[in-house]
């Protein structure tokens, strides 16, 4: 059963224009900025914005299928309900990007139309607390 929104991850063009958007106009509160560090996919910042952890990603070939995504928070023993289901829809699913160990798991799929979901069994306390301790050991 889906719990709730886990988090929303936007892909934009210019990571500080965006940001000082999100400040400016959204009251946006940033939690996270990973500086010239990727320990996702490229420069990422974390945003609360209405209680609501919204990640944004910084790319400048954006095209149709992208890392745009919604991610819904999952138990982590659903995966296997929720890869089934996935399957027998024959959807297209992602591969699972490199991950710290310990930030969660994910799930990516594209609906019918290319929009890219996750379904992600980790919360943004702890995925903050696991890229403290790797970039405290470099």
């Amino acid at each position: 059963m889906i719990e709730n929104v886990s988090h929303i991850t936007f892909v934009v063009k210019d990571l500080n224009k965006t940001t000082q958007l999100f400040k400016d106009l959204l009251g946006a509160n940033e939690v996270y900025y990973s500086g010239e560090k990727t320990h996702s996919l490229s420069k990422e910042r974390f945003f609360i914005i209405g209680g609501q952890w919204i990640a944004v990603m910084e790319n400048k070939d954006i095209v149709n299928k992208t890392y745009h995504h919604v991610a819904f928070k999952i138990k982590e023993a659903d995966i296997d309900t929720y890869l089934n289901k996935i399957k027998k829809l024959n959807l297209d699913m992602k591969p699972p990007r490199p991950r710290i160990k310990g930030e969660g798991y994910s799930i990516y799929f594209y609906d019918y139309d290319n929009n890219l979901f996750e379904l992600h069994t980790g919360t943004l306390d702890e995925r903050l607390s696991f890229y403290r301790a790797v970039d405290s050991e470099s």
